[in-house]
């Protein structure tokens, strides 16, 4: 019983990204092709968020959308995570500088995890959800969300994750080495080494006002950002250092 509502739990947020991702009202042979669901089971699943208030349905189109009662429920995150929403405005603007994907990531266990990605309008060789994770250890804004943390915190991390991952162990100078290369530099590059072919360029970000350690990425085919790399860059710390000045102008404030 316990199995089935984590199940249905899971389903219902897979439903809403869906949504997130495909931005225009869905029939139901639609969620359930993308998702290969059982049609008995997604079927009710989706009259249970009609009930409560989560999805319209248009019986002329037979179609669902979401209502406005998913916007409002994550309104609030952004103010509380960043203060006022500085944030986004800055992702919004990053990814209209270089032309490529900005994505926010945040540290889930032994992952680095997209949180919010604005896609590029530029065509791209993979698919990269909101939600989804890389490992920590081993991909660029991974590296980036570690160089905030002590020496002795990073090699727990490592010995976890040799623990637990079942790969190749992961030897401590190698990943001291990238670590410091970020603290050096403030920002990382990494290239081929989630999905062969796609890269990031990402750089960490000053603790928001919830205390938690974010990082800031754009990301695209390696040709591209290597094509643009010294703007990229430039841009990126742009966005950094715009960022930092509000938080030390919000702490003034505040005061």
């Amino acid at each position: 019983m316990e199995r089935d509502a984590v199940k249905s739990a899971r389903r219902a947020f897979e439903i809403l990204e869906l949504f997130d991702r495909k931005r225009r009202p869905l029939a139901l042979k639609d969620i359930l092709d993308d998702l290969g669901y059982p049609p008995s089971s997604g079927s009710a699943l989706l009259k249970s968020l009609v009930a409560l208030g989560y999805l319209d349905y248009d019986r002329d189109r037979r179609s669902y959308f979401p209502t406005m009662r998913i916007a409002a429920l994550g309104a609030w995150v952004p103010d509380a995570l960043f203060g006022d929403g500085a944030l986004i405005g800055l992702m919004e603007r990053l990814r209209a500088s270089t032309g490529e994907t900005v994505i926010l990531a945040t540290q889930s266990d032994l992952h680095a995890q997209y949180v919010h990605l604005l896609q590029s309008a530029e065509p791209l060789q993979f698919s990269v959800p909101s939600g989804a994770r890389r490992p920590l250890a081993n991909s660029g804004l991974g590296w980036c969300l570690l160089s905030s943390k002590s020496d002795a915190e990073i090699e727990r991390l490592r010995r976890r994750i040799n623990a637990e991952s079942g790969q190749e162990p992961l030897a401590r100078e190698a990943l001291a080495a990238r670590i410091d290369e970020v603290r050096t530099r403030g920002y990382a590059i990494s290239k081929h080494t989630v999905s062969q072919g796609a890269g990031v360029i990402g750089a960490p970000l000053p603790r928001g006002a919830s205390g938690r350690v974010f990082a800031l990425g754009v990301a695209g085919p390696v040709a591209r950002l290597e094509a643009k790399q010294d703007a990229i860059i430039k841009d990126l710390r742009e966005a950094v250092a715009r960022l930092s000045q509000t938080s030390i102008d919000r702490e003034g404030l505040d005061a």
